[in-house]
């Protein structure tokens, strides 16, 4: 276990057949300043004509510069990392707008445009490289909050002091989103040093609101659609299929987000006393919410699957090509069995079947042995992870009607709805996906699969209805990675297989856009 430090600045180089190791001068940083200067005057006024993009060769000195500058990417990762941006905790405020100061300078350093813009929340930050006239325009979009480190006492390591362990950085937001991000990030630092612009234009939208739903994204994207204009949308913000297995996932459940609070006496009361006699607001709360999930995994929520766009029988066939293995699964959650809905594979249920799933619960004495209480309150926070064409508002009404007639004398309900997101698929008939796998192709090794994923990201719907464009979501995590959970970690070597996609990327997209 050693700490995220400043170590020498190693790179290996293949040639020959071998790999030799160079150990890279430690001005290397002072040189860097000076080669984005050198690039932002060469850019001119910010208008250039577009670079042939027809052969990689003539760019292979970028991945030489990639590998050169492996080891001050991950400094630059640590430096992020080790800002504290939980964007739920108000504690944190004024770490998140340091974050987002700190995206702002990576951006300026390289000449782009930049700007922080505040919200009624967390500020967005927005960049624009040089323009390059007659190239395809793309969006990058990534968050820089994160989500609370809690529980604390399960982390091998602080959490917001960034640590090397076999391979892995271990920090919250390594891989969600802060590292995967950041890939973007260095792959245009790298054409802007070696080439002097970029054969796209990209355009970068990274908020400070995303672990908490996103609540002023969408108006923001709305109010400046023109500004926002593009060909197609980057995220990284997902997982490969496995390690060694990369994957395009085309494919996300949307959410519905809720919490329901019940209300009984007055005040908490003795449950010799008054127990039997008064409705209990845990008992009720617990009666409420097993009545959601049938035996058979399936909601209960009235006409809730009315609008379920079934799997086709393609899908099912290239999921069960996958040979997902139930038992590694099972074994490395640690739990003796798997259950969800009848009929379904645990991929289809997944990725594409929709859910319902307790977030957190509360009610009654928590502390430390026995107190005999009935409480006078006690309340959940829930979520159904939805498919393509299901309609949140639709559910969150139906969901309403059947708590309350659920809701048992004595108890008096609130439901409050915080945030939603419907499903989207995406078509993998598109010159851009086509670019996206010769990037991933030549940064791994090895072909990409597809797959869709269980989680949400709002934002993709919102880009497809407000800016009507697909996205491509190309992750480079693993599902192991803890995401949410103490300890999370970003594989190194995957860090840097994702910048090399990413610079590879740019190159595609603009032979994509050409043709």
């Amino acid at each position: 276990m050693s700490p995220c430090v400043p170590v020498p600045q190693i790179a290996g180089v293949l040639r020959g057949g071998r790999w030799v190791a160079s150990r890279i001068a430690s001005t290397r940083r002072q040189y860097l300043a000076a080669e984005l200067l050198q690039a932002a005057r060469r850019a001119g006024d910010g208008r250039q004509a577009a670079r042939s993009p027809t052969a990689w060769g003539e760019c292979m000195s970028i991945d030489e510069y990639l590998a050169a500058h492996a080891a001050q990417f991950e400094d630059k990762l640590c430096e992020l990392l080790r800002i504290p941006s939980v964007s739920t905790d108000s504690r944190h405020r004024d770490d998140v707008r340091r974050a987002a100061q700190w995206m702002h300078d990576q951006f300026a350093a390289l000449g782009f445009a930049s700007e922080i813009v505040d919200t009624p929340g967390h500020p967005i930050v927005l960049a624009e490289s040089p323009r390059v006239d007659g190239a395809p325009r793309v969006l990058v979009y990534g968050h820089y909050d994160v989500q609370p480190p809690d529980p604390l006492e399960e982390w091998i390591s602080p959490p917001f002091e960034p640590t090397r362990r076999d391979g892995n950085l271990y920090a919250r937001g390594a891989t969600d989103d802060k590292g995967q991000m950041l890939t973007h990030v260095h792959s245009a630092q790298a054409w802007m040093a070696v080439q002097g612009s970029l054969p796209v234009n990209l355009k970068y939208l990274i908020e400070g609101e995303e672990e908490i739903g996103s609540p002023h994204l969408a108006p923001f994207v709305e109010r400046n659609r023109r500004r926002l204009a593009c060909d197609c949308v980057v995220i990284s913000d997902t997982c490969q299929y496995a390690p060694g297995q990369p994957a395009i996932t085309y494919g996300l459940r949307g959410i519905a987000y809720f919490e329901l609070r019940l209300f009984g006496p007055r005040q908490d009361l003795h449950s010799g006393t008054f127990g039997g006699a008064v409705t209990n607001p845990a008992t009720a709360l617990a009666r409420m919410l097993a009545a959601l999930v049938d035996e058979r995994g399936k909601v209960t929520v009235p006409g809730f699957y009315d609008d379920v766009r079934p799997l086709s029988a393609e899908e099912r066939e290239q999921f069960a090509a996958l040979h997902f293995s139930d038992e590694n699964f099972r074994q490395q959650l640690g739990v003796d069995g798997l259950t969800g809905e009848e009929g379904y594979s645990t991929l289809e249920r997944r990725w594409a079947r929709p859910s319902l799933d307790v977030n957190g619960l509360w009610g009654g004495y928590q502390g430390e042995g026995a107190k005999t209480v009935l409480p006078a309150r006690a309340g959940a926070k829930f979520s159904f992870r939805l498919v393509p064409d299901q309609d949140p508002e639709k559910i969150t009404q139906a969901l309403r009607a059947l708590l309350e007639s659920l809701c048992p004398p004595g108890i008096r309900m609130e439901l409050q709805s915080y945030h939603a997101a419907p499903g989207v698929v995406m078509s993998l008939d598109s010159p851009y996906m086509a670019a996206a796998v010769s990037a991933i192709e030549h940064a791994f090794g090895r072909s990409p699969v597809f797959i869709r994923e269980g989680g949400s990201i709002p934002v993709v719907s919102t880009f497809k209805q407000v800016l009507n464009v697909d996205t491509l979501l190309l992750g480079w995590g693993q599902n192991d990675d803890n995401t949410h959970s103490p300890n999370e970690k970003f594989c190194l070597a995957d860090f840097h297989r994702g910048i090399k996609a990413s610079a590879r990327l740019w190159h595609e997209l603009a032979r994509a856009g050409k043709g």
